[in-house]
């Protein structure tokens, strides 16, 4: 029993907003991927073999979209964004490819992980050529402080990725240490993204840190509707197979929600299903019930708009223009999306 979390109409506006956003960035955006191609060579052809596999596998660019976005709308005309948006999805893909061995995941945009492909050691070792690509172009934009930013949150992304490790089946978990979780391992790349646009463009720090403030937002947002979807969404929009989270043990939100309103019975579900690990046949859709009983996916959402609101308000600052336009419809879409 699934819970269907955006409307139709809700839907429509949402990819109408990204299309936005892609049409105003392509131009930039194929010279991103250009340089992704480019920087991808090795001599070593599983490299390129298997980053490809993630990289040309169907995602939006969400992130280095943001950082090309964010720098226009500070009115950079400048080269120095592309290789920044190149560097930012050469992080991403990086910690796609570690993520995926640390969660055994199968599946990833609707096609095998590379680490059912290629085994945990070679994406392990991939995801880690990527990072230094990505650090190379970070250097060759000779902006200390895009570097230092892209590298604090290479750094937080992987203490939120530890964090995440360490609440693993602890239904003990509360909401603030979730937060603190997501806030690490989804919303540092997102702000980060977002705010050396700013920097590179040598403007003021009110506007860096708005934009910071976007993105960060924007981050928890769509963590919160990922982790909502897990449970409410549909396996081929997803690119994932729907009770991922479930079957991992991993305490997200719906979770948290539901382990604090439950009664002792459901408490005792929870603990067996994810602390100890004893899954059995329809234990997923008993899940989804207990979920629907005490409202958490809608609560899960409602946060997730809340975040939006904030990440909208960030951009007031702006004039008017077809970028701020662009971002602020972003945020509806990553909170109506299914995928």
């Amino acid at each position: 029993m699934g819970v269907v979390v955006p409307l139709d109409e809700e839907r429509g506006r949402a990819h109408n907003a990204v299309a936005q956003l892609q049409a105003l960035v392509a131009k930039d955006m194929d010279d991103v991927n250009e340089f992704i191609r480019e920087r991808m060579a090795s001599d070593v052809p599983m490299i390129p073999e298997l980053a490809s596999h993630l990289i040309n596998s169907g995602g939006k660019r969400l992130r280095p979209m943001l950082t090309i976005a964010a720098a226009r709308i500070c009115g950079y005309s400048g080269r120095d964004h592309i290789k920044l948006a190149a560097s930012v999805e050469f992080l991403h893909t990086a910690t796609l490819l570690h993520d995926d061995v640390v969660d055994e995941s199968d599946l990833r945009r609707g096609k095998k992980t590379a680490r059912m492909l290629w085994g945990n050691q070679a994406s392990v070792l991939v995801g880690d050529f990527l990072l230094g690509r990505a650090f190379r172009l970070m250097v060759e934009t000779k902006s200390l402080r895009a570097l230092e930013i892209i590298a604090n949150a290479a750094s937080v992304i992987a203490e939120g990725e530890v964090m995440q490790l360490a609440a693993a089946k602890d239904t003990s978990t509360t909401e603030d240490a979730y937060m603190r979780v997501i806030q690490a391992k989804t919303a540092a790349l997102f702000a980060a993204a977002a705010e050396v646009g700013a920097v590179i463009s040598e403007r003021n720090a009110i506007e860096a840190a708005a934009l910071e403030s976007y993105g960060r937002n924007l981050g928890i947002a769509f963590q919160l509707v990922d982790d909502a979807l897990d449970y409410g969404g549909r396996a081929a929009s997803l690119g994932k197979n729907t009770g991922d989270d479930f079957r991992e043990g991993k305490i997200t939100l719906p979770v948290v929600l539901a382990f604090r309103r439950g009664d002792a019975t459901e408490r005792a579900f929870w603990q067996r299903t994810l602390q100890d690990g004893d899954q059995q046949d329809g234990d997923l859709e008993h899940a989804t019930v207990l979920m629907t009983r005490h409202q958490t996916i809608e609560d899960t959402i409602a946060r997730a708009r809340h975040y939006g609101a904030i990440a909208k308000d960030a951009l007031a600052i702006f004039p008017e223009s077809a970028y701020r336009t662009a971002l602020i419809d972003l945020v509806d879409f990553c909170i109506s999306r299914t995928y």
